[in-house]
């Protein structure tokens, strides 16, 4: 196996951000990412595949597809291109490998290097006191996973974790097969990014999902783009939001950074983006500091209450309010009291500016606003995103064309998985239907989301854990704390295509089942096999491999869980696990009986696009105790930082999926080889004696007196608002304490940690 060299983050180099995104070199840095990968003829095949109607989907963002007639020749990013490339390349992780590196080694490795390594070939197995992992067939290692699941005091003591990967009909079995093994402990990644989305959606709403579709997005007369940076994480909503512009609507990006793709995008596949200027995205830009987004929203709420009061009737949906909503006059009264002073200290933005985002508003007749972590991963997350429902509810922008929510998911079929049931709290009813289906009760006390998870593993309530899919040591928070919880483990075991570190971070006893990939052909007793996959605006379609596997020994992940569940099952409830892995379309009439909305499932998801799934708001109708959307009262709450201190958020770089770097480089933010940056206003470090270019490490601090380090990071000076830093993740998820969440949805704080500086030469503080 080639041993790739590890990046050397001393050839960092610094130039000025970018002012537009994508263009040529989008085109270019895709094709060598994923030439270096595999073939020409392997990379044609991929890309020509790639979010077609008889393809398979990219399984990196959960941005929608144009319907089929409407896509292009390459309905794909940059960033999709090189996601695809990444799981089909033809480098391989074999039992030499594994004979080469012990864990230790590989736990020394970087991210980056962990991934280059290639795709997983076959089982292999860490047993108790070994260094290195060996092979083991697979029914030697499920069979070692069945003994252990079976002989835990209490099903509660074993975990199943899922990252949105997962497509619809594994997702379904693996919630399946734990509710009959006896537990709802069934973390997921959305619990650590979209959670807080959930949680206050479902409190106001009815419903935990967005309720617009590409054609609102395209029609609407107003986009906030809020807490997200669409050119690194779903580039092709660049493509949707020229659309938006082209059509006459406006666009309000609201973020800490200034996101080259937010400001122009220059379409790849377009003459304007190849020899012209591209489009101009934001027509208003907000530099908010992090976390004062629910400040601006009441802010906005408080002027349009006022303009309410001096033209009645005339600002307001008066009529949409009286009939489909609930709590106004306690909204209204808690709105009039907001202190301007206080929101233009949350914010860091002039009173000027949000009032001219208020003349927007008012010349809009539709609105939409979207948003992602910059909102989520805050302790006040959910009232913030309450704030914004009560911004659309007072003009009626809610289950009309052209408005609505938008939560914008970070990974393919994260929004799936919930729909199927990969939720520690799923309503009872669907837990009786459940039941009813396949003639057991599920249980009803709720299971453990992934920081409870993290915390169970610590204090020995847990004792096995199975990642279905994902990287959960570097995705959490807190990463001592989690490589504890897991090491804590009797066994750990990963159901996945590439090496990564949680495979280095091991139980007592440690498994790597490798699955097939999402482009891989999956070909099973009842013929080739196909799967589905719901986006970001509840479109459920087929997705189906083109390649042939990376090995002979891959499983798919439906196989996986259906042999794994016969074992730990045995005579228990009588449900069909080797007619499901034969046939998948016997798991999706099952699904159909289940799951809310898939009626016929199997014979409309073979229409090309396939089917959206209804979403009752659209409807004006709200699954709330009143019947009624509610509007909320939301406590005003500001992220105060001590003197020396700044609030750090943490981020992506553009070169980067997830938790994995493809490369040391974020091109739009001048960045060029290493990772291991700290993004400061230069007017603070001038304030805290720090000099650009200087090394120093970061100490978060937390209210119980406790510190975490990251050692050696880059100053960067960059136009970061005033008291606030960034620096990449996972670097810096050890700076995230693990009991500092949002309240309510328990999602990790991410975006609003509290650090220092501290010079990396004499270890005394900036």
């Amino acid at each position: 196996m080639r041993d790739l060299d590890e990046p050397d983050e001393n050839e960092l180099s610094v130039t000025a951000p970018k002012t537009w995104a994508t263009g040529v070199p989008g085109v270019v840095h895709a094709l060598q990412y994923a030439l270096g990968q595999t073939s020409p003829k392997r990379t044609a095949l991929t890309l020509l595949n790639i979010n077609q109607a008889k393809g398979f989907d990219c399984p990196g963002c959960a941005w929608p597809e144009p319907a089929p007639g409407k896509r292009h020749l390459n309905e794909y990013c940059e960033n999709g291109a090189k996601h695809i490339a990444d799981e089909a390349t033809s480098r391989r992780v074999t039992a030499d490998f594994f004979q080469q590196y012990s864990v230790d080694e590989l736990g020394r490795k970087s991210d980056h290097w962990l991934n280059q390594q290639g795709r997983l070939t076959e089982p292999m197995v860490l047993r108790e006191g070994a260094t290195h992992y060996e092979p083991i067939g697979w029914d030697e290692a499920l069979d070692l996973l069945a003994d252990e699941l079976r002989g835990l005091d209490h099903p509660d003591e074993a975990l199943f974790y899922t990252s949105g990967r997962l497509a619809n009909e594994p997702a379904f079995l693996l919630q399946l097969f734990a509710r009959a093994f006896g537990t709802n402990n069934l973390p997921d990644c959305s619990n650590m990014c979209h959670e807080s989305s959930g949680s206050a959606l479902n409190e106001t709403l009815g419903i935990g999902k967005g309720s617009v579709s590409l054609d609102d997005l395209y029609d609407s007369d107003l986009v906030f783009v809020v807490g997200q940076n669409p050119g690194t994480n779903h580039p092709r909503m660049l493509s949707a939001l020229e659309e938006t512009k082209r059509r006459g609507g406006h666009v309000v990006a609201v973020n800490p950074l200034p996101e080259a793709g937010l400001l122009r995008f220059k379409h790849p596949q377009k003459a304007r983006g190849i020899i012209g200027r591209g489009t101009d995205i934001a027509d208003q830009f907000l530099q908010i500091r992090p976390g004062g987004d629910l400040a601006l929203f009441q802010a906005l709420n408080l002027l349009l209450l006022e303009a309410e009061e001096k033209e009645p009737g005339t600002v307001l949906d008066r009529e949409f309010i009286e009939a489909h909503t609930t709590g106004y006059d306690a909204f209204a009264e808690h709105i009039r009291a907001t202190s301007w002073d206080a929101v233009l200290e949350a914010t860091g933005l002039t009173r000027d500016e949000i009032e001219q985002v208020h003349e927007r508003v008012l010349a809009s007749r539709s609105v939409i606003v979207c948003w992602a972590m910059g909102l989520t991963q805050h302790k006040h997350g959910v009232p913030t995103i309450r704030e914004v429902v009560n911004f659309l509810l007072l003009r009626g922008n809610i289950g009309r064309p052209g408005a609505g929510v938008c939560p914008v998911r970070g990974h393919s079929n994260v929004q799936g998985d919930r729909t199927m049931g990969i939720w520690e709290r799923m309503p009872q009813p669907f837990l009786d239907r459940l039941g009813q289906e396949f003639r057991f009760t599920a249980p009803t006390r709720h299971g453990l989301d992934s920081v409870d998870s993290i915390r169970a593993m610590l204090d020995g309530r847990a004792k096995l854990f199975v990642g279905v899919a994902g990287n959960f040591v570097r995705a959490s928070p807190d990463s001592d704390a989690t490589e504890r919880a897991l090491r804590n483990c009797r066994l750990t075991a990963h159901i996945s295509t590439k090496l990564n570190r949680s495979h280095a971070v091991c139980g007592r006893t440690a498994l790597i089942l490798p699955t097939l990939g999402r482009s891989d052909r999956d070909v099973q007793a009842g013929g080739e096999q196909f799967m589905t996959v719901e986006d970001s605006m509840s479109e459920v379609h087929a997705t189906r491999g083109r390649l042939a596997p990376a090995s002979a020994h891959l499983l798919s992940e439906v196989s996986i869980i259906s042999r794994l569940a016969r074992r730990v099952l045995g005579s228990g409830p009588d449900i069909p696990w080797a007619d499901f892995e034969a046939d998948y379309d016997l798991v999706r009439d099952r699904i159909a009986q289940v799951v809310d909305g898939f009626v016929d499932f199997n014979e409309r998801v073979r229409r090309p696009g396939g089917f959206r799934l209804p979403n009752p708001v659209n409807k004006k109708v709200f699954r709330t105790p009143s019947g009624k959307a509610v509007l909320t009262v939301n406590d005003f709450t500001m992220l105060q930082a001590p003197e020396g201190h700044l609030v750090l958020q943490t981020l992506r770089s553009h070169d980067q999926w997830n938790t994995i770097p493809y490369a040391m480089d974020d091109r739009y933010r001048g960045i060029k080889g290493g990772r291991r940056v700290v993004l400061v206003n230069r007017a603070d470090l001038t304030d805290l004696g720090v000099d650009d270019g200087s090394l120093v490490d970061l100490i978060s601090v937390w209210t119980d007196g406790s510190e975490r380090r990251a050692d050696g990071f880059r100053v960067v000076a960059y136009p970061t608002p005033r008291g606030s830093a960034a620096a990449y993740y996972p670097e810096t998820n050890v700076l995230v304490p693990l009991d500092s969440v949002a309240d309510i949805s328990n999602t990790p704080t991410s975006k609003s940690v509290i650090i220092r500086l501290e010079r990396a030469a004499d270890r005394t503080p900036a």
